[in-house]
């Protein structure tokens, strides 16, 4: 990942770099790779997310229908 700094302003390079970390999913990425996580926990966490995801589907297509 590459931010050009102009000016010297390296706060505004640091901001420029965190919005495209943040956009990339590498914060979420470190978070999760902090620690190691067995496989098992990771089925169960992945099928868990697949739900949760599932269910915000359908509560999105339930308030189209009534909206």
């Amino acid at each position: 990942m590459r931010v050009d700094v102009y000016d010297n302003n390296v706060d505004q390079a640091i901001r420029v770099l965190k919005k495209k970390m943040n956009r990339e999913g590498m914060f979420r990425e470190m978070k999760k790779r902090k620690f190691f996580e067995k496989p098992s926990e990771r089925r169960r966490r992945k099928n868990a997310e697949a739900i949760r995801r599932l269910r915000k589907k359908l509560r999105r297509a339930a308030q189209a229908g009534l909206g």
